[in-house]
């Protein structure tokens, strides 16, 4: 069995509609009794003034010290004391004394002792003897030829060859007693540096026979022409 709700009456809906309108005619009044509640106890309790405490600026003072003065001493004139100046000594004039004059008298000169002595004639000094002059060091003789023990062998440059360089190179060489070249002079040049220096290696690999002068070896000059020609 389905139970039915009650119907609504137009006297109900009229009450309910009169209710209402007191309600929202009393709200406003209520707000205004809530809040002045409220206000009362945060004036009794101290959360006010907290508040008005915290919201406002703190103030900071700040005091200036003026510097202590410094007193300063009038300076005082100083008194020097002036000496008295010494007297000078007063100096009595010397009284004249009458001298009788003298006659002239002349003295002959004495002679000095230089001039007594006689005059010594210094006796003319011998010529020194001539030192004897040191032997002048015996240069070595240049010779026309020497025979070879080990014939210069001349070794073409590369860059000599590429450029189509000869000529022929005069060498002045120095042979020691050992028949080594101990020194080895451009007596006539090329024209090209390359060939000259080749020239003078060559020259300074080869072996002389000593040249034999009164049963010993001596040094010797000998020039050499060496000549470089492409084939």
């Amino acid at each position: 069995m389905t139970m039915m709700p009650p119907p609504v009456t137009v006297q109900a809906v009229q009450q309910f509609a009169d209710f209402d309108k007191k309600r929202n005619k009393f709200a406003p009044l209520m707000a205004i009794v809530v809040l002045h509640i409220a206000g009362f106890y945060a004036i009794q309790s101290g959360l006010l003034s907290r508040v008005v405490t915290a919201a406002m600026p703190t103030i900071t003072t700040i005091s200036i010290i003026a510097p202590p003065a410094v007193s300063v001493a009038p300076s005082v004139p100083k008194t020097v004391e002036l000496s008295a100046p010494v007297p000078r000594a007063v100096i009595p004039p010397l009284p004249l004394i009458a001298v009788a004059p003298s006659e002239p008298t002349i003295t002959p000169p004495q002679p000095t002792r230089a001039e007594a002595a006689p005059v010594a004639t210094a006796a003319p000094t011998a010529p020194a003897a001539p030192s004897p002059t040191p032997p002048a060091p015996a240069t070595p003789r240049t010779v026309s030829s020497v025979e070879y023990i080990k014939a210069p062998q001349l070794i073409y440059p590369n860059l000599s060859r590429r450029l189509g360089e000869s000529g022929t190179v005069v060498l002045r060489i120095l042979i020691n007693e050992k028949g080594l070249p101990e020194q080895i002079l451009i007596q006539k040049s090329t024209g090209y540096t390359n060939l000259d220096e080749a020239g003078r290696q060559a020259a300074q690999r080869a072996l002389f026979k000593p040249m034999i002068e009164n049963g010993k070896p001596v040094p010797v000059y000998v020039l050499v022409p060496l000549t470089f020609q492409l084939s």
